[in-house]
């Protein structure tokens, strides 16, 4: 049972990494270097 529980922890540990690092490159200072292709191409 411990390995088991040990790899739940692992899963959701990596999940909320990815969710945090995802919201922080989104919204954070690294999105100022984020271009936006629909208002590149706009008429």
């Amino acid at each position: 049972m411990e390995s088991a529980s040990l790899l739940i922890i692992f899963m959701a540990s990596l999940l909320v990494g990815i969710s945090g690092y995802s919201v922080y490159t989104s919204f954070g200072p690294p999105s100022q270097n984020l271009r936006d292709p629909f208002e590149e191409h706009e008429d």
